[in-house]
């Protein structure tokens, strides 16, 4: 098999050594997923817990969920679990908690690059880029736009060239300029071209997924069995709240774990329109809604690989508009990691906002919204970098600014700040300097300076003179012009070129097949 021997002048998605402050490639962390090496922050008693999983389990006990996919009913209904009556389904707890526990704590996803492989589940947490925003904003157009294809490849490319971001969500931006019947056929080419980290495939129809499966099955160099062995690629499903799963996400739902490709369900629950009001009654509502599925690809393959996820967070009440990282909707985050351990699963989270420009408001929802995955023990995150006015709005200036804050959050959980040897102790040195010197100079210092303190890529330290006759350049401002450099230094990661043809010409066959039916 003949080889793509072009090589990259800066490594998308590592390092250069640039000398300039604000340079595309100072001072990146390397490609390390994180250990959560902290314990979770609990808000739950044991009694809590046990309340809100009772809750979870009467509303599938008494009230049931809409399951609007015939052959799902029919595998429930074969089940013996469950009871049914038209589209509702109904299940006993015992059978419920059987179901989920035949569903592995961890599992991995192997992308086309090995190298890359994550793991889902125990301490493990891995941050994902923005994706399905349908707008845009960039300081360069300066006003919200239609996505396109161009957009959507350089957030690829960004998401690349960031070693803080562990996994390819699906499109960072939609690409609307691409007819909707190919569009999964090109955006997929894009994203397993331009990165090698595990991918997603979204559940819109069984053609979509179907593709999308054989795409990366290519793009992986495996065959049919090969592929089916363990995850090479995974899904998101969101119920349709309240109380509904859909038909096409059920389809694609069933169709990946058949091929025993990577599950996560996520309810999209809103507390005061879509849930109930109460935090702890979304919550169990999220769950219930959740669960379902999981059970339903426990009957499909016993050992399906799943995650469960949050999306609880509560509206204005103002207006009804959605809110994110607000006091809630960490609350929500943590109390559903208590959940999705006693379940015994891998937890899903988002790093989200409600902001409409990357600008204070951003960064705390955001920020609040990541350091609560952190504290709830969760695995997986979605949206991490570049997400605005709640999932609307796509931004590059945003994106570069959230990899700050997650390279923060991957210094904090280094041990290595915590090591409490002699040297890290240090009482020679403090002896050395006593009352009367300082700890510059010594060779304690000399001998760790260089990696003794997190190094930011974004921000400046600067004080307020030096920075303002440097020309006194703002975070978005900066960010902005670190998109331009990446994207100027950027070379997509080695694809074998014979590779690179099969996956080409599936494309344009898929394309000349007509592709997926659309609704238009």
């Amino acid at each position: 098999m003949a080889v793509d021997t072009k090589r990259r002048k800066r490594s998308g998605g590592r390092a250069g050594n640039a000398d300039r402050r604000g340079a595309a490639t100072d001072h990146q962390m390397p490609w390390q997923p994180p250990i959560n090496i902290d314990r979770p922050t609990e808000p739950l008693s044991e009694e809590g817990v046990q309340a809100i999983h009772d809750g979870a389990m009467r509303i599938l006990e008494e009230i049931g969920i809409e399951f609007l996919n015939p052959e799902a009913v029919e595998i429930l209904q074969a089940s013996g679990g469950c009871t049914i009556n038209g589209e509702n389904v109904r299940m006993g707890r015992d059978f419920v908690m059987e179901q989920i526990a035949l569903a592995p704590s961890t599992w991995t996803i192997t992308p086309r690059n090995p190298e890359r492989t994550i793991t889902m589940g125990g301490k493990n947490l891995l941050f994902g880029n923005v994706s399905s925003p349908p707008s845009y904003w960039d300081m360069s157009i300066g006003r919200k736009v239609t996505g396109t294809r161009e957009m959507c490849a350089n957030f690829f490319r960004l998401s690349q060239h960031f070693n803080c971001i562990h996994f390819i969500g699906g499109y960072p931006v939609e690409p609307q300029d691409v007819h909707a019947s190919i569009r999964h056929l090109d955006a997929l080419y894009d994203k397993l071209t331009l990165t090698d980290k595990a991918a997603h495939a979204y559940c819109l129809g069984k053609e979509r997924v179907e593709d999308v499966m054989e795409m990366v099955r290519i793009a992986g160099g495996h065959s049919d069995e090969e592929f089916e062995a363990s995850p090479h690629m995974y899904t998101n499903i969101n119920s349709t709240s309240p109380l509904k799963h859909d038909f096409p996400m059920l389809d694609g739902w069933m169709r990946m774990a058949r091929r025993n490709q990577g599950l996560v369900v996520t309810p999209f629950t809103l507390a005061g329109a879509m849930a109930p009001v109460t935090m702890s009654g979304a919550v169990a509502q999220s769950l219930a809604e959740g669960l379902c599925a999981v059970v339903l690809a426990q009957l499909i393959r016993p050992g399906a690989a799943c995650a469960i996820g949050t999306f609880t967070s509560n509206v204005d009440m103002k207006s009804g508009a959605p809110a994110f990282g607000t006091p809630e909707y960490m609350r929500a985050t943590q109390m559903t990691g208590q959940l999705a351990r006693f379940y015994g699963l891998p937890m899903r989270a988002s790093g989200v906002c409600a902001a409409n420009v990357p600008d204070g408001q951003s960064i705390w929802e955001t920020s609040n919204s990541l350091w609560s995955a952190v504290q709830a023990g969760a695995n997986m995150v979605y949206h991490a970098a570049g997400w605005l006015e709640g999932g609307l709005i796509a931004s590059p200036e945003k994106f570069i600014m959230d990899c700050e804050i997650l390279q923060h959050i991957e210094r904090y959980m280094d041990p290595m700040i915590t090591q409490t040897g002699p040297d890290e102790i240090a009482v020679e040195a403090v002896r050395e300097v006593g009352d009367q010197g300082h700890f510059f100079g010594i060779q304690h210092t000399q001998d760790r300076y260089t990696t003794a303190f997190y190094q930011p890529f974004l921000s400046d330290w600067r004080n307020f003179e030096a920075w303002e006759a440097a020309g006194g350049v703002w975070t978005p401002q900066r960010a902005h012009q670190q998109f331009h450099d990446i994207l100027a230094n950027f070379e997509a990661p080695p694809m074998d070129i014979a590779i690179r043809e099969e996956l080409s010409e599936f494309v344009e066959r898929r394309k000349r097949e007509g592709g997926a039916p659309t609704d238009f």
